[in-house]
């Protein structure tokens, strides 16, 4: 695919002659008003379908090449991070903000994390979930970075994906106690896989070293996590 138009964040479609975009919408969270432009947008160009995707966005799919500028000047909104070597995408479930089964505010936690680190390159993409309560919503153990909710705390699994060769995260640690804490983890995590040099997602790396070893690289500490989990 031509580097200008991966920068418009455009994937080519079936037809090989049109394109999807879908334009940044942190955690699904969105207004009327942007809700009523994407429609307006999508009636102006003609666009094919409207689909909300897994990601949390809505793409706008079937425009034509020649379109695509003009398309974002309209929107007038940061393109989503659908494709190449970055964070894709951070998932976000309603948690205490919105579901009555919510037991940690995933919402103020998944848009903080969503704004530090959608779209910032790293040598493979990476996605995280962050979910409200051990329901997981938002898929944290197949998630390169996944954040649970629990009655004590957060849970952080890593190492998990879905795709062709599906991994179950590992838990990384337990028990921890406030967003900032949650925070000062990933950032741990994300410094360690941008120095790898490592061209794998993070599931691969975290297979080859061992949850044990990862785990003291990123905590400083072997100690396995608290039993029962």
């Amino acid at each position: 695919m031509k580097k200008d138009i991966l920068a418009k964040g455009a994937i080519l479609q079936r037809d090989k002659e049109t394109y999807a975009i879908a334009p940044h919408i942190p955690g699904g969270l969105v207004d009327t008003a942007t809700l009523r432009k994407i429609c307006d947008v999508a009636d102006k160009y003609q666009v094919q379908a409207l689909k909300l995707t897994s990601a949390q966005r809505i793409a706008l799919v079937g425009i034509k090449e020649e379109e695509l500028d003009a398309v974002w000047a309209d929107l007038a909104q940061q393109p989503g991070a659908a494709i190449g070597l970055c964070v894709r995408s951070v998932k976000i479930c309603p948690g205490t903000t919105f579901c009555k089964r919510g037991i940690q505010d995933s919402v103020t936690l998944g848009l903080k994390i969503d704004e530090i680190y959608h779209g910032m390159e790293l040598p493979n993409k990476m996605k995280m979930g962050v979910s409200g309560c051990i329901l997981s919503c938002a898929e944290p153990a197949v998630k390169d970075i996944g954040v649970m909710g629990t009655a004590k705390g957060w849970r952080i699994l890593v190492g998990g994906n879905a795709g062709s060769r599906p991994r179950l995260a590992d838990l990384l640690v337990d028990d921890v106690p406030t967003q900032e804490e949650v925070l000062d983890i990933i950032s741990r995590i994300i410094e360690f896989y941008k120095k790898s040099s490592r061209k794998e997602r993070l599931g691969r790396i975290v297979e080859e070293m061992g949850i044990e070893a990862f785990r003291a690289e990123i905590l400083g500490s072997a100690q396995p996590a608290p039993a029962g989990v």
